[in-house]
């Protein structure tokens, strides 16, 4: 375990999208983790240029909708310069589309969802990095929008709906279209009631998702933390 103390900003969009089974690992490296709530916040005057590590959760909202959520603007372009040089940067979900619109890459509604848990079928390049960890595991997808890959990064995993779930540049970047954050034995809860109209809209039953998440219960959560670790552990200055 770390004893250094690091800093790593959390970019919160909705309360129940948190760093879930990935705080702990964040812990353990030294990190001091600080959430900056989206809107509750004073989003001027957030710095994502100065943090060791920079973590974009996700958010039931698409990167092209920056006239309706202008915050996102701002958010593109201080990742366009924090990714330009290097700098650490996790992002899962809409974080990671913003990482993409942020890196030129074309992001835009897949049209269909993609909703419930399944398995990913790993690239080459995915196979030799941190996403190893987690071959064989069910992880949690939830999105209608997809990215394409950045010129420069690697396309790490896909799934039969969305042919790109992951995708890195060099060390220090990584986006994830999936949810392996997600503490599927105690949290998928709020994720059903928060996001109960997509689910009606999509014509997804709860019942079948929240059954789905008690078979799987906590197998994952050893998987996805070792996989952030190796990730964190891997990060250059």
């Amino acid at each position: 375990m770390s004893t250094t103390s690091k800093t790593a900003t959390v970019i919160r969009h909705i309360h129940f999208e948190d760093l879930g089974i990935f705080a702990q690992p964040l812990i353990d490296q030294g990190y001091a983790v600080a959430y900056h709530d989206v809107g509750l916040s004073d989003d001027d005057r957030l710095d994502l240029l100065s943090p060791d590590l920079l973590v974009v959760l996700g958010g039931p909202i698409g990167v092209y909708e920056v006239e309706a959520y202008p915050f996102m603007s701002g958010t593109i372009a201080q990742l366009r310069q924090r990714l330009a040089e290097n700098r650490p940067t996790l992002g899962i979900c809409l974080g990671a589309q913003l990482m993409a619109a942020a890196l030129d890459a074309e992001v835009g509604p897949m049209g269909h969802k993609e909703i419930g848990f399944g398995e990913l079928t790993l690239t080459e390049d995915g196979a030799k990095g941190p996403l190893r960890h987690i071959v064989g595991q069910p992880v949690l997808h939830w999105h209608g929008d997809a990215f394409q890959i950045p010129e420069g990064a690697a396309n790490l995993a896909t799934t039969a709906l969305c042919g790109t779930q992951a995708f890195s540049r060099g060390h220090n970047l990584l986006a994830l279209q999936f949810h392996p954050e997600v503490d599927i034995a105690a949290g998928i809860e709020r994720w059903l009631i928060g996001h109960a109209s997509e689910l009606a809209g999509a014509k997804i039953d709860p019942r079948a998702l929240r059954a789905e998440a008690q078979k799987i219960g906590s197998t994952t959560r050893a998987a996805g933390q070792a996989m952030l670790t190796q990730w964190l552990e891997g990060l250059q200055a």
